[in-house]
């Protein structure tokens, strides 16, 4: 497989991440924590995690949804927040991850991540408004994330399951086993 067929996988998944965050968007979830949401388009980012071998391209994937979901609806406190969210939420899922190898599930990565990525988003909160009150509203936006890091970590744990089973999957782990890898 050539550059050009890795370019469009990660294009595929870029905008698999932007259709769920629009398709999100316009989802009336009625919350407990105002502000909350699914995230499903972190179900893109976490299969990307369990199937492309470099941590940059599914970095790559999740900087350009960030950035992009906040050109299509946000702004630059949008923008700030997502950022802030994802980043630790990448990393947390990568510690996890990596430290877990053997006794954490994708669930579990996936929790981990929801967990941190609410935890960015609410200190980039206290530091754009200066005001450290509003890590009061973490527990509340926690106990949203273990739900909802949950139902994403099931989600793509069946998705990943079925797409090892495809034909193109197979042949690209027959011929380029270094694009694609279910082992990390």
């Amino acid at each position: 497989m050539n550059k050009t067929f890795h370019m469009i996988l990660l294009s595929l998944f870029i905008a698999q991440s932007l259709a769920l965050y629009i398709i999100e968007g316009m989802l009336p979830i009625p919350f407990i924590a105002p502000g909350a949401k699914l995230g499903l388009s972190n179900l893109i980012t976490l299969i990307a995690l369990y199937t492309l071998p470099r941590k940059r391209d599914v970095f790559l994937i999740l900087f350009v949804r960030v950035l992009l979901s906040s050109l299509f609806g946000g702004g630059p406190n949008a923008l700030l927040y997502s950022a802030a969210g994802a980043a630790l939420s990448f990393l947390a899922m990568i510690a996890v991850k990596t430290i877990g190898r053997d006794h954490v599930s994708i669930i579990g990565v996936s929790t981990a991540g929801a967990m941190f990525h609410n935890l960015g988003q609410v200190l980039a909160a206290s530091i754009i408004v200066q005001n450290s009150m509003i890590m009061l509203y973490l527990p509340v936006l926690s106990l949203a994330g273990i739900g909802t890091g949950l139902f994403i970590g099931v989600a793509a744990n069946f998705i990943i399951g079925h797409i090892k089973k495809l034909p193109l999957f197979k042949k690209i782990k027959q011929t380029a086993p270094h694009l694609l890898s279910t082992n990390n």
